[in-house]
C-alpha cells in the first residue's frame, strides 16, 4: 500500500513541507468542489504557487490539477508541479493549455494570488451571463465580498495565449474575485482554505440572488453605514470561518475518502 503524503504544519516555511501541504489542501478543495456539483467534466483548475529552494514564492512554480482528471479522483500525488513556461517539474501528467495561461500569468502578476481557483460554478456563472450582471450587496453571504470583486465585461474567447492571461491578471488588481463575462469566475487568496471558502460562499450568495431575481421581485438595499460596519466585521471573521470550514472538510474526507492523501 502506498504511503500517504503527510500533513505538515501549515505555518512551515520549508519548501518541501509547503509543497506537501499544498498537495493535500488542493486535493481536499478539488474533491469537495466535485461533491458540491461545482466541477465541470475534466475542465477548470485550482492551483497554488509554491516556494523555490530558497523559500521564496515568486509565482513561477505552482501545483495544479492534471489535464484529463475528474476532480472526484484527484489525489495529492496526482497534482502537477509546473513552472511559468509550462514545463512539468514533478508528476506524470500534463497541464491543459487554457489552465496554464490563466493560472501562470495570475500567479506571476498578482502578488496576493498564492492560490488561484478558476471555476464555472452554476449560479455564479449565471450572473456573468447577464448584461451588467453584478453580485449585489443585499445579503449576508454577498457582504463577505463587498469591495473585493472586479468584473470583466468583455468575453474574448478561450485563454490560449500569454496576452489573455496577462489581461485577466491586470484586471484582478487588489481584488480577490474576478467575474468573467459569459465564462465563469476566478478567486484568488493567500491559502487554499481562504480561497476555497470564498469560492463556496460566493456560489451560495450567487444562488440566493439568482433565486430571488427569478421571483420578479425587487432586491432589498442595505444602508451604506451598515455596509461599512459589516466590512469591518467580515475582515476579522473571514479568516476564522475559512480555518474552521476547511478543517471540517478535511476531517470528513479523512473518514470517507482517505485515499485523497496518497
Amino acid at each position: 500500500m502506498a504511503t500517504p503524503i503527510p500533513v505538515e504544519n501549515s505555518l512551515s516555511t520549508d519548501p518541501k513541507s509547503v509543497i506537501s501541504q499544498g498537495r493535500v489542501d488542493l486535493a481536499v478543495a478539488l474533491r469537495w468542489a466535485a461533491r458540491l456539483g461545482l466541477s465541470e467534466g475534466v475542465d477548470n483548475h485550482f492551483s497554488m504557487a509554491v516556494p523555490d529552494k530558497d523559500g521564496r514564492v515568486r509565482g513561477d512554480r505552482f501545483l495544479i490539477n492534471p489535464y484529463g482528471w475528474h476532480w472526484s479522483e484527484i489525489t495529492a500525488s496526482s497534482l502537477v508541479l509546473a513552472d511559468a513556461e509550462g514545463n512539468v517539474l514533478e508528476g506524470e501528467n500534463t497541464v491543459e493549455d487554457t489552465a496554464f495561461f490563466i493560472h501562470s500569468r495570475i500567479h506571476v502578476n498578482v502578488p496576493s494570488a498564492t492560490v488561484v481557483l478558476h471555476n464555472h460554478m452554476p449560479y455564479t456563472t449565471a450572473l456573468t451571463l447577464l448584461e451588467n450582471g453584478r453580485l449585489e450587496m443585499c445579503e449576508q453571504n454577498a457582504l463577505q465580498f463587498d469591495g473585493r470583486i472586479v468584473y470583466d465585461d468583455d468575453y474574448t474567447g478561450l485563454a490560449l495565449d500569454r496576452e489573455e492571461g496577462d489581461r485577466l491578471a491586470g484586471l484582478m488588481g487588489d481584488a480577490n474575485v474576478l467575474f468573467m463575462a459569459s465564462h465563469g469566475v476566478t478567486v484568488v487568496g493567500e491559502s487554499v482554505a481562504r480561497a476555497f471558502t470564498d469560492l463556496y460562499y460566493l456560489e451560495r450568495a450567487s444562488m440566493f440572488q439568482v433565486l430571488a431575481r427569478s421571483t420578479g421581485g425587487k432586491l432589498r438595499t442595505i444602508r451604506e453605514s451598515v455596509l461599512a460596519a459589516t466590512r469591518k466585521q467580515m475582515n476579522s471573521e473571514l479568516p476564522l470561518i475559512a480555518d474552521r470550514h476547511f478543517k471540517a472538510l478535511g476531517r470528513i474526507l479523512d473518514r470517507e475518502e482517505p485515499e485523497y492523501r496518497f
